[in-house]
């Protein structure tokens, strides 16, 4: 159903869909101050700059509330220096802590933090623009800040921190988001404090600023903090060869792709087994990228917030799973890459057929070794979706408890049958609404449906569509607005998402589905 794109060695072609979205963005807390300012619409009164955000010094000691956190996360009586938050990592827990904060469309807000420890991570996600990450590994008191404009829907965002893998405890304190609000501070003292040094005896040395927009290079966990999701997920397929898309390192993939997905793993010798290697023709394209890079560039995008997966399959894939020895040597050489890597979980897009029971046995195996953060996508050709009876739907279904996003690929398939009998063509709305539909009609959640999508002509032999017609789909599936000729007889307000081959092709057009669906898919409600 595909044409022949020119591959390197045996990796499998392109013309696919692109991964599931989860995931969303950052983790956890640091105790960040955000200040900022905003602009008001014309013909209304500019809001004053207050701190939206509530117990940013912790001051109600044990409890926590309105944070979320995670079980290694503490409130600490200090005699000296008062009430701080303290976070603890351990194994795979990163002492997450979050809280939603009502804020301004069009509006400037920055976030600042006093922390102390080493790899201190802050942030905030769901800003309908560029979401601000920055770290620190300074072992004395220092400070956060972050400035970020929100979209022209935002209404929410969700403000987090978090620490890292197998490093010591860390300390938060002094936590503020400054920015337009209804006049009044949530928080005790209801001012921004840039100086974390409390009001009490032994203050706490004044902070020098230390801040950065990515993660260190090490360390490379096995496992993905877990950040506050986004309700809509861009993911992209990032190209582990050169096939005349733009070559791109990982840290080259825009920040607007909440998850991507590694293109792609080999099969090896062992039934069912799996590995990894960078391909040499990419590495020479990008004038050297080693496998150290790559990981430190891996890691990066975890520690702001995305998430990183490998794919298994493509056009050409020959991984089978079709008994229960082949479904333990695919889990067990997937952790082996996921540990190896710091991937946080998997993609499958095995082309060359699925089957549903022992697939399902081995993802299952793969998740519990991976626990909690493991993240799972798919991307089926269009025929894999159109029955519940078929394999690759019987494999989403069975695997729903785990499953983060189910993204199809709508294209390279011709005209397909839609939920309502109807047959459409693809490379039109009405293909992308009504086969999505089938997918949302069959069992799946709304937020394990995605539209997978070509990123230009040159990725796909035929379904390309334009991304303002992906973003009209989503209003259509999601609210009931721009629709084309079909419209469904419902709506689903949490659909997953969209999906695209690949951030190389997305690059070599000019980052449109980036700029365009990806900005569209994090300002909807």
């Amino acid at each position: 159903m595909r044409a022949p794109q020119p591959r390197p060695h045996h990796r499998p072609r392109t013309g696919r869909a692109l991964l599931a979205g989860l995931l969303a963005a950052g983790t956890g807390l640091v105790g960040l101050v955000l200040a900022g300012s905003g602009t008001a619409s014309a013909g209304t009164t500019a809001a004053p700059n207050v701190n939206v955000l509530a117990n940013g010094d912790f001051s109600a000691g044990n409890h926590l509330s309105p944070w979320t956190c995670g079980p290694t996360v503490t409130a600490v009586n200090n005699s000296a220096t008062g009430w701080d938050l303290q976070g603890s990592p351990a194994g795979t827990d990163y002492a997450n802590c979050s809280q939603s904060v009502t804020v301004l469309p069009n509006s400037t807000y920055t976030l600042t933090a006093a922390v102390q420890g080493s790899y201190v991570f802050a942030g905030v996600t769901g800003t309908g623009g560029t979401d601000p990450s920055v770290w620190s590994s300074d072992s004395g008191w220092n400070n956060l800040t972050s400035t970020f404009t929100t979209g022209a829907s935002t209404t929410s965002v969700s403000v987090w921190f978090h620490g890292w893998y197998g490093q010591a405890p860390f300390t938060v304190d002094k936590v503020s988001l400054v920015g337009p609000g209804t006049g009044t501070s949530p928080s005790p003292s209801g001012t921004v404090i840039v100086d974390p040094t409390p009001s009490n005896t032994s203050p706490k040395p004044t902070p020098t600023v230390s801040e950065g927009t990515t993660g260190p290079a090490s360390p490379s966990p096995s496992a993905s903090p877990t950040a506050p999701p986004r309700k809509h997920l861009l993911t992209g397929y990032w190209q582990d060869f050169y096939n005349g898309a733009t070559p791109q390192r990982i840290s080259d993939v825009p920040a607007a792709y909440d998850i991507i997905a590694v293109a792609f793993a080999d099969a090896t010798s062992t039934q069912g087994g799996i590995s990894f290697t960078l391909d040499p023709t990419l590495s020479s394209k990008l004038g050297g990228y080693t496998e150290a890079q790559f990981k430190a560039d891996i890691a990066a995008k975890r520690a702001a917030g995305k998430k990183v997966i490998v794919s298994v399959g493509g056009q050409n894939g020959t991984v089978s799973v079709s008994n229960s020895t082949a479904a333990a040597n695919f889990a067990d050489s997937a952790y082996g890459l996921i540990q190896q890597y710091g991937f946080d979980g998997i993609d499958i897009d095995l082309e060359n057929g699925v089957n549903a029971t022992y697939m399902s046995q081995a993802l299952h195996s793969l998740a519990a070794k991976v626990g909690s953060g493991f993240v799972l996508t798919m991307a089926p050709e269009t025929i894999g979706m159109q029955s519940t009876g078929g394999e690759y739907f019987k494999l989403a279904l069975a695997t729903k408890d785990i499953l983060t996003i189910v993204n199809m690929q709508y294209y390279n398939s011709g005209a397909m049958l839609g939920c309502d009998g109807g047959v459409y063509s693809q490379g039109t709305e009405n293909f992308l609404t009504g086969l999505a539909c089938i997918q949302l009609q069959g069992g799946l959640r709304p937020d394990q449906v995605g539209l997978g999508v070509p990123a230009s002509t040159s990725a796909a032999g035929g379904g390309y569509v334009s991304p303002s017609v992906v973003n009209n789909a989503l209003d259509c599936l999601a609210a009931g607005t721009n629709c084309g000729s079909f419209k469904p007889s419902r709506t689903w307000p949490t659909i997953g998402g969209a999906m695209t081959w690949s951030t190389n092709w997305d690059a070599t057009a000019g980052n449109q589905i980036a700029n365009t669906v990806g900005s569209h898919l994090h300002a909807m409600p």
